[in-house]
């Protein structure tokens, strides 16, 4: 019943309150009629447009009776953002560090994978059938669950500082059925060449539905002090002079 004069826009909003970590899935139909009741001299026939043929509702007389638009909404849920880890290296070195990360409210049924995943990154499977770390699904079935990683930065300055340092790898997997609770443990690698402080965030989306962020904060500390220079005066109001090297580790 609502009325829209010649290029009128109306807006449509849409909510959107999970209540659980899984894919939700709606469309949104816009049915547009004539105000009078009449119909749109328009006829469709076999030679329009496919996508003209779904989207209106002939009459009898062949006649265009209302156009309908069609919206689909893919709804993921995403989990309150966890507190930021910290990894702590001096400049040059290189530190391998494990890196726990809970995934909570894991469902444990997983539908097809979506059309468009947010995260297009690595893959990771937990086994809900019968293993040692991975127990049998309460319901009495049997599913994998997938997930997908990937580590995004904020800009494409921190990528450019960030992306040669660091290095990030899944190396155990566990599944809790009772509690919902999904644990993946990553290693991380980060060698810095030089002091600094940057961002980045470990995003996980799971196959079932949801998604996952959390914050890792690299820093790197001032590197050990190469070589003392000695320099040895040879008297008042002379110079001395000492020579040293100095390598580049790039062009």
């Amino acid at each position: 019943g609502i009325r829209l004069t010649p290029k009128e826009k109306l807006h449509i909003p849409v909510l959107f309150m999970p209540t659980e970590m899984k894919i939700y899935k709606a469309v949104v139909v816009i049915h547009v009629m004539r105000e009078n009741g009449e119909n749109w001299p328009y006829e469709v026939t076999a030679e329009s447009n496919t996508d003209l043929n779904r989207n209106v509702i002939v009459a009898e007389n062949g006649e265009t009776e209302g156009i309908l638009w069609i919206y689909p909404i893919n709804g993921t849920p995403e989990a309150p953002q966890q507190k930021a880890v910290m990894i702590r290296c001096q400049a040059r070195q290189r530190l391998e560090q494990r890196v726990e990360l809970l995934l909570i409210g894991v469902m444990p049924a997983a539908p097809a994978v979506p059309a468009a995943p947010a995260v297009p990154g690595n893959s990771a499977t937990v086994d809900t059938g019968e293993s040692s770390n991975a127990p049998e699904i309460t319901d009495g079935s049997s599913a994998r669950l997938e997930f997908l990683y990937e580590l995004q930065y904020q800009s494409d300055e921190i990528r450019s500082q960030l992306e040669s340092l660091v290095g990030i790898e899944l190396v155990e997997k566990e599944w809790d059925t009772e509690s919902r609770i999904v644990t993946l443990i990553f290693n991380v690698v980060f060698a810095p060449s030089k002091p600094m402080r940057n961002e980045a965030t470990v995003v996980i989306q799971c196959t079932a539905g949801g998604l996952w962020k959390f914050p890792l904060v690299f820093i790197a500390t001032e590197p050990e002090v190469d070589d003392v220079i000695n320099i040895e005066a040879v008297g008042l109001n002379k110079e001395s002079i000492v020579g040293f090297k100095l390598t580049s580790q790039t062009r």
